[in-house]
């Protein structure tokens, strides 16, 4: 087989760089898409429309959950397409831009009352979710059928994280700005458009810089999707790898959902919203590229490990923010940030290293992928939600736009405690999976 074309010592032909970049550019629909509602649709239900915290955790969750169904039927219909294009890339362009579209809708709804504010969201954000399942799990099945090759797979996932990281950093960073300097009601309108463009850019560039990959085309399977599901869940490698992810996955929602509070409640200075994130962020814009290179050296499972501590040990140590100084706080995000990039970039070279191993791989790997980010999209919808209830456990008092509202003691505990104590022991457990899995360069076909 193709794959194990190093292995057996021939010389693998590597991606054109036109298309790595092409490829990488995708992500600025989905690191926008993934960061901004994180990071803003909790605090715009709680704190602009009134929404009790436990609710608005239940309206960001749920389409989530129903993305979790819709995934895998996402990876299957692109399995089994057969246009002249690819099977997967003409589904970028086509629920690219019907994302963006739904999420321009996101915060155009009405202030009051509040329960019609509340359905627009859970309406509007459905459509993302749908829209979103059709353009990311082909995104992400491109890899296994752009190369066979287990090291060039890194590299094409370190043009996607760098570029990741920058969209996080301009979408997560701005849209909070954004919002502050035009006031809540124009500003969450103004971050839905902008985010609406950073979404359509990017999948037009996927679809765009794509167009001349040697994309292979898959064949049927013979195989009926219920035993393909069944194969795919007796696979060990892909199973441990998938749990690491999801756990850390819950972890990152949560802390992009304490955010915007950590920055009101705790830090309480202009712009400090921003500056968290261009902490979290800024990071891996640098130490993506040495992450990548150790990978290659030293192997990806190494490297996962190593980053996962730090996302970990950085989360924890943001338990002191509430007594120590604010660049303490911001260096301690910082730590988390170079974990978060490494974190980001070896499971998702990894995963087409788990896909491609059966002789009918080119069958199955939309499945795979639609698995995979249905497990992604389960855990960042469950992190703002599990933050939420830790906000309504600590007695969060929400409030409408123009209203003043005191925090007690509980609830700035719980704004901190949600934002590490919480993600750090996620992050914790997801290392008990990470070190049982052993798939390696050395060791590809266990």
């Amino acid at each position: 087989m193709a794959h194990y074309c190093a292995v057996m010592g021939e010389v693998p032909t590597p991606l054109p760089a036109s298309v790595r970049r092409g490829y990488g550019l995708g992500s600025v629909a989905t690191g926008a898409f993934g960061t901004v509602p994180g990071l803003l649709l909790l605090p715009y239900l709680t704190d602009h429309l009134g929404v009790a915290a436990g609710l608005a955790g239940v309206i960001v969750f749920a389409p989530k959950a129903w993305d979790v169904l819709l995934n895998p039927v996402a990876g299957r219909i692109s399995d089994r397409s057969e246009h002249r294009d690819g099977s997967r890339r003409p589904f970028l362009i086509r629920a690219g831009l019907l994302l963006a579209a739904a999420f321009a809708l996101l915060f155009l709804g009405p202030v009051a009352p509040m329960w019609l504010g509340a359905a627009w969201v859970a309406v509007a954000y459905l459509g993302c979710a749908t829209a979103y399942a059709f353009f990311q799990v082909p995104y992400v099945a491109l890899p296994a059928e752009l190369t066979d090759d287990y090291d060039e797979r890194t590299r094409l996932m370190t043009w996607r994280v760098a570029v990741l990281a920058l969209a996080i950093l301009v979408s997560g960073g701005a849209s909070p700005a954004i919002r502050d300097a035009l006031g809540r009601e124009w500003g969450y309108r103004a971050v839905g458009f902008f985010v609406a463009a950073l979404i359509a850019f990017g999948a037009w560039a996927a679809w765009h810089g794509t167009r001349d990959a040697p994309i292979r085309r898959p064949h049927r399977s013979a195989v009926a999707f219920a035993s393909q599901v069944r194969i795919i869940a007796t696979d060990r490698p892909f199973r441990l790898l998938l749990t690491t992810f999801v756990l850390q996955a819950l972890a990152t929602g949560a802390m992009l959902a304490g955010v915007d509070y950590l920055s009101t409640w705790v830090i309480g200075t202009k712009l400090s919203a921003t500056i968290l994130f261009v902490c979290f962020v800024a990071p891996a814009l640098v130490v993506t590229p040495l992450w990548q290179r150790y990978g290659v050296r030293r192997d990806k499972r190494r490297g996962y490990l190593l980053a996962s501590v730090l996302l970990g040990v950085g989360a924890l140590s943001v338990v002191v923010a509430r007594s120590v100084p604010v660049g303490v706080v911001y260096a301690a995000v910082a730590v988390v940030g170079v974990g978060y990039a490494g974190a980001q970039l070896f499971p998702l070279a990894m995963l087409p290293d788990v896909a491609s191993r059966s002789a009918d791989a080119q069958t199955r790997v939309g499945l795979y992928t639609g698995i995979w980010t249905a497990g992604e999209t389960l855990g960042l919808a469950l992190g703002p939600a599990l933050y939420a209830a830790v906000l309504a456990l600590g007695g969060y008092v929400s409030s409408r736009a123009g209203s003043v509202v005191v925090q007690g003691d509980s609830a700035l505990t719980a704004i901190v405690v949600g934002f590490s104590v919480v993600p750090a022991a996620l992050v914790g457990l997801s290392l008990v999976s990470l070190v049982r899995y052993s798939l390696t360069r050395e060791v590809p076909l266990r």
